[in-house]
């Protein structure tokens, strides 16, 4: 008896231009509904359906003129797959959290280590990669692509990317008038069409890595060396800035929120900056910016990525640097510096499944100090420690603090934000907050008890802030022109001692004043020159937040 031949049942033979153009129609109508949506009100005179129509076309030709050219019989199966679980994984997160992929959040995408995948994973995810990857994939592996000649391959690839180019433009002359006057006036609807949009913001995000990787870094601030009063310095001075994470005015206590977040400083003399903006959205933008000395007034990506940081001129003048690091490390702020991560340390109870807790960064600030006043030299050592937070990054709040602080409840306890209601979302990054707080009222309490010895300070601000479902709004890293108030104003304060009050001659009422005033991130590089007093052709006493506050013998 004959062997049956097998089944060849849902097996379908077409070339490889069928096959990306197949994949291009359905990445239109599954993975762009944000993008049409936002875009059709733009329609002008054109009818609507005209409109939509138009935008189809066009959505359907660019994506295949992305993709076809690296499209081949070998390639076309592995490459599709590829897109078909990046465009999900990009719609996903598109639609449940409001992001826009641009090159900025692409670059924090490439920088997503293990812990922050692990707590971005959800069922919801999964089941949406199964229905808008996984089967279409399936579906995918069973064509058979037809196997041609070079030479008619070559001339189907040719007559497939001009007829994209011819489709495109014939789609989009009807409609020019309002597609262009859209693409000028609401630039963020670019970034919806998908997958265009991770494919060229990727692209972008991994040149850019590329170049600032190979590229030495300019020296910055050649001239820098100690200043007067630092020179005449008899004691040492400590100053620990703390760069908060994903924390945002909206809901600090200390600048008119009015649920306790930051009930421990409220109680010390700290000098609250009211009214903060942050560089960027995202810490991939700000860390860079804020220890640059033209920050995002005269703001060059180019030029801050490829230059030294703050730290480093501040090192090169004496000041004793150290990096602590609980987050995704300094963006090359620290490279070359001392540093560490608290994840190393190896301390029982803060640490799990590859993140700490914020008491982490502590951990041996007794003995430094210790080590800096019994440090000898003329003029008297100055120490800056800079901690990085995890601070309150999201979307797991609730994993950001231990059970003792979970003051609010109930609390968001999932790492899915779309299984809680705002509430407990609210209550969760809260409670994270009130954490931060107890972490900087702990570094105040240590620096008082050695402030008899050594003249100290802490600088605290938050790299950006965060939205929490307003406007169907979540997370952050969106353009810095459509970000929302709750993604760029930060919280920042000052605790100084009495000693480096008397030493430099601050006027606290002065410095309250100034603090009522409207401040950023671009202040910070020259407001810690002053604050240890390093002379370099940099520094500007306009930005200053402490300048005008100083008294002059």
């Amino acid at each position: 008896m004959p062997t049956p031949a097998p089944s060849r049942r849902l097996t379908f033979s077409a070339g490889v231009e069928t096959v990306v153009l197949a994949a291009c129609v359905f990445w239109a109508f599954s993975a762009n509904r944000l993008f049409l949506s936002a875009a059709l009100p733009h329609h002008g005179d054109v009818p609507t359906a005209a409109f939509a129509l138009a935008l189809v076309v066009m959505l359907v030709a660019l994506n295949y003129l992305l993709v076809a050219p690296f499209a081949y019989r070998v390639t076309v199966k592995p490459l599709l797959t590829l897109l078909l679980f990046g465009t999900a994984l990009a719609t996903y997160y598109m639609r449940n959290f409001g992001v826009v992929l641009d090159t900025s959040m692409m670059g924090n995408v490439w920088h997503t280590d293990v812990a922050e995948a692990r707590e971005l994973w959800s069922w919801a995810l999964a089941l949406h990669l199964l229905v808008y990857a996984a089967l279409p994939a399936v579906l995918l592996w069973r064509v058979r692509v037809v196997r041609r000649p070079w030479l008619t391959s070559a001339m189907f690839k040719l007559a497939g990317l001009l007829i994209a180019v011819v489709a495109f433009v014939v789609a989009l002359l009807p409609v020019f008038k309002p597609f262009a006057s859209m693409m000028r006036s609401h630039r963020e609807v670019r970034y919806l069409a998908a997958p265009v949009n991770f494919l060229w913001a990727g692209g972008s995000a991994v040149l850019k890595q590329a170049r600032g990787a190979s590229a030495a870094r300019r020296p910055l601030g050649s001239d820098a060396a100690p200043g007067p009063r630092w020179a005449a310095r008899t004691r040492p001075r400590f100053v620990v800035l703390v760069v908060g994470e994903t924390a945002r005015a909206a809901n600090w206590q200390l600048d008119g929120y009015e649920r306790p977040t930051t009930p421990e400083l409220a109680a010390l003399p700290v000098i609250t900056f009211g009214d903060v903006t942050s560089c960027g959205t995202d810490t991939e933008t700000s860390l860079p910016c804020m220890f640059a000395p033209g920050g995002r007034r005269n703001y060059d990506e180019k030029r801050i990525r490829h230059s030294e940081s703050l730290l480093h001129v501040l090192a090169r003048a004496g000041v004793r640097v150290h990096w602590r690091d609980n987050q995704s490390g300094c963006k090359g702020v620290c490279d070359g510096l001392p540093q560490d991560e608290v994840a190393s340390l190896n301390l029982p109870g803060l640490c799990s499944e590859g993140r700490c807790l914020d008491e982490g960064l502590l951990a041996g600030l007794d003995q430094r100090i210790e080590a800096a006043r019994a440090a000898r030299g003329q003029p008297a050592p100055t120490t800056l420690l800079v901690l990085h937070q995890l601070g309150s990054h999201g979307p797991s709040y609730f994993r950001r603090y231990p059970p003792a602080f979970a003051h609010l409840e109930p609390a968001c306890i999932e790492d899915d934000l779309q299984k809680c209601t705002r509430e407990q979302i609210v209550n969760a990054y809260d409670n994270s907050l009130r954490y931060t707080d107890h972490v900087l009222a702990s570094i105040v309490a240590t620096l008082q008890a050695h402030a008899r010895d050594v003249d100290s300070a802490l600088v605290y601000v938050s790299d950006h802030g965060e939205s929490l479902g307003e406007n169907n709004l979540y997370l952050h890293g969106l353009p810095r022109f459509i970000a929302p108030r709750e993604q760029t104003h930060v919280p920042m304060l000052m605790w100084l001692s009495a000693g480096l009050v008397h030493d430099d001659a601050l006027d606290l009422a002065c410095l309250r004043r100034r603090a009522a005033e409207p401040a950023s991130h671009d202040h910070l590089f020259h407001t810690l020159l002053g604050l240890v007093d390093v002379q370099t052709g940099l520094y500007e006493p306009a930005w200053d937040l402490a300048a005008p506050c100083r008294r002059t013998p």
